[in-house]
């Protein structure tokens, strides 16, 4: 029997021990799973209580049953779902009772989401926003991955494909009737329309949504610099808490250290770094060479600096900002810590563009200034982002295929009254990109990457 006609089952749930274990199971013996355990099928979609017995009729557990016949469950096959205590042995005898079943088997991560995709439940946009929403660890991450698990990219590109599709048989049409005068161009004069039409929608969603697709992983910004000036100071200052040594003696650091912050809903990798200096120990020189590559790759750069360890910035392709630590010994006015402000009194930052630069002046320790950093960095996420409401591209897979879809549009556009059969090629390659954004047509060599990131049970 091919896995894929095979009944599965797994932990829907937390993991145990919990109040309440949830174990789901799809497919064909899902109905023959109640009535041997629970001695009846319920009405579908009610939750029923029940004495769980296993194949040798000893009870497993006072549970609640429910049933979803196919085709109208969220895998589209038939599902039960066994409510049960959480204990470690109550899960584990149900699954030995579930295993027992011929055909049934413990079910790979995704396999679920993987069904009600095959099924028709879901597309692939739904499916990655199903995806983003479990892994979500901000509210911006949230709202984002639920605008896809919501359909909301999914049913624009059908729409888009529908369209594409009408005016392509347009084009087509023109084609068959070459030979009857003044037919060709009263077909292609509307499909020219509806492909700008399209075209020009398309593009507004590629321009509004910013580095939209990176909000999975989130901002990665690199604190580095001279050593001693307090890094790891400004590092543990971020994250509220105690994540990295701090010391006097220079060269503490030894490798790159990362914390995960949320800030204002955007999530932030703060990295410290090894500080930047030549040196005659192979083990800083590792932890110089790390965070030279680390800053290299990161999306902003905190260059931190002191009255006593001065050094000129290392300016790569991130925007760099230079903040001046240790204001307090340095005797300014406290006052005087913080941002950088322009002639009309606003954060300079916040006025600038993404590749622009600012300047801070902090006490790490103290706490002069840190809000001031922070702030700055909430605006440069909103601007590095995008705007977030309403935003429909989720990962960096939709974009490059929006892009293509606009690319073969802006190409057939370009052909139409000359080279009309290319132009219908072009639209072919871009209801061909549209139909791979939904995942219906040669996405075989992406699922599989895809639902593997899935927990089992999902």
């Amino acid at each position: 029997m091919h896995p894929r006609e095979q009944t599965i089952f797994a932990l829907s749930s937390g993991r145990p021990p919990s109040a309440i274990s949830i174990v789901r199971v799809s497919g064909p013996q899902a109905g023959t799973a109640l009535i041997s355990l629970a001695g009846k099928i319920p009405v579908p979609r009610m939750a029923t209580r029940v004495l769980l017995r296993d194949g040798n009729q000893q009870p497993i557990d006072d549970a609640v049953i429910l049933w979803f016949p196919g085709p109208a469950s969220a895998t589209g096959e038939d599902v039960a779902e066994f409510h049960v205590h959480g204990g470690r042995a109550v899960v584990a005898a149900l699954f030995a009772a579930l295993s027992a079943f011929a055909y049934t088997r413990a079910a790979e991560p995704g396999e679920f989401t993987r069904r009600a995709f095959e099924n028709g439940k879901l597309d692939l946009t739904e499916a990655e926003g199903l995806d983003d929403l479990i892994h979500a660890d901000t509210d911006r991450q949230r709202r984002q991955a639920l605008r896809l698990l919501k359909g909301l990219l999914g049913d624009r590109a059908r729409n888009w494909r529908v369209r594409l599709i009408e005016a392509s048989a347009l084009i087509e049409a023109g084609i068959d009737f070459a030979d009857e005068g003044d037919v060709p161009q009263e077909l292609i004069a509307p499909a020219v329309a509806k492909i700008k039409t399209l075209l020009g929608e398309i593009q507004e969603v590629l321009a509004a949504q910013g580095r939209s697709e990176r909000l999975r992983e989130g901002l990665v910004v690199a604190i580095a610099g001279p050593p001693n000036v307090g890094k790891s100071t400004l590092m543990n200052a971020l994250a509220r808490r105690e994540v990295a040594i701090v010391s006097p003696h220079a060269g503490t650091t030894r490798d790159v250290i990362e914390v995960q912050l949320d800030l204002d809903g955007y999530p932030v990798t703060v990295i410290d770094t090894a500080g930047i200096r030549e040196t005659d120990d192979p083990v800083e020189q590792e932890g110089v060479r790390r965070a030279r590559a680390r800053a290299a790759d990161a999306d902003l750069v905190l260059w931190l600096v002191d009255a006593q360890h001065e050094m000129d910035a290392q300016q790569g392709a991130a925007p760099l900002w230079v903040v001046r630590n240790k204001v307090d010994l340095d005797m300014v006015r406290p006052e005087r810590a913080g941002r950088r402000i322009d002639a009309a009194g606003q954060p300079a930052a916040a006025l600038e563009q993404a590749g622009g630069s600012a300047d801070f002046t902090i006490s790490a320790s103290r706490g002069d200034g840190i809000q001031q950093v922070i702030a700055a960095l909430v605006v440069f996420a909103q601007d590095y982002f995008g705007s977030d409401e309403g935003g429909l591209i989720g990962r960096e897979r939709q974009r490059k295929l929006l892009q293509e879809t606009a690319g073969s549009l802006q190409r057939s556009i370009r052909t139409l009254g000359e080279a009309e059969e290319l132009a219908a090629e072009d639209l072919r390659s871009a209801a061909y990109a549209l139909g791979r954004l939904l995942g219906r047509v040669d996405v075989e060599d992406v699922l599989d990457v895809i639902f593997r990131q899935f927990c089992i049970g999902k």
